[in-house]
């Protein structure tokens, strides 16, 4: 063959989506990250990426994962990526109005994208079988990748939780605030409550109480009364 094996005659098990609205150059930078890698590797690879198009090549990954578990019986940890590409879907047009009463046309791109999944060969799974020997963990397995990915989940629920805690708070202090501002808030509490009060304690420590002496309005009155009562001899003298 001078091109090589057809696109729809590669060994191995796929899935495909259609009609995804995002461009095909798009998803061909996402899917030269995860070509030829274990399929645990491109899992991590798609859960960590940055692209809004990896989510779902995520999803067509698993879903070639699971034709190849459950249609040809092969375990996930002996699968790879072994091709992966996205085709040109149709174009839809649009137009966006411009200066002078003219128009531009906007190009809205689709895309078919086809995952193939294949079992490694018995020298690679034997080299595989060797390095988790080794190292003590299973880091080709996809029980990894799913250990990963529930870490990343409880770590955003984490994330919504706290932020939710905050906006709790938040709300509960504009409640504060509103109670100040419309006179709802309870009377202070004195420093000394449950103490005895401060005359008590003086006349305590001063000794017995003594009478209280006059008012000085009480003291002007009874002066004033006096000086008009009181007739000066000389006075009388003269009238007799």
């Amino acid at each position: 063959m001078a091109f090589g094996v057809k696109t729809n005659e590669r060994p191995g098990v796929r899935a495909q989506v259609r009609y995804v609205r995002v461009s095909p150059y798009k998803a061909r930078q996402v899917l030269d990250l995860i070509r030829g890698e274990q399929v645990a590797r491109a899992l991590e690879i798609l859960e960590f990426a940055e692209r809004d198009v990896a989510r779902v090549i995520l999803k067509c990954l698993e879903s070639a994962v699971a034709n190849a578990e459950h249609n040809n019986g092969i375990p996930a940890d002996e699968l790879y990526v072994s091709a992966c590409y996205a085709d040109e879907g149709p174009t839809l047009k649009r137009w966006r109005p411009r200066a002078r009463g003219r128009a531009t046309r906007i190009r809205k791109r689709t895309s078919h994208i086809t995952i193939i999944v294949s079992r490694l060969s018995p020298d690679e799974l034997e080299r595989l079988r060797a390095r988790e020997a080794v190292s003590g963990t299973a880091r080709g397995n996809r029980a990894a990748a799913e250990a990963r990915r529930q870490r990343v989940l409880r770590s955003r629920q984490a994330k919504a939780e706290r932020r939710a805690a905050g906006e709790q708070d938040h709300d509960d202090h504009e409640h504060g605030d509103d109670a100040h501002e419309h006179g709802e808030t309870a009377p202070p509490q004195p420093d000394n409550a449950g103490s005895e009060p401060a005359d008590e304690r003086g006349a305590a420590e001063s000794g017995p109480a003594t009478e209280p002496g006059p008012s000085p309005v009480e003291a002007a009155d009874t002066d004033a009364t006096s000086e008009g009562d009181a007739t000066p001899k000389g006075d009388e003298g003269e009238d007799a």
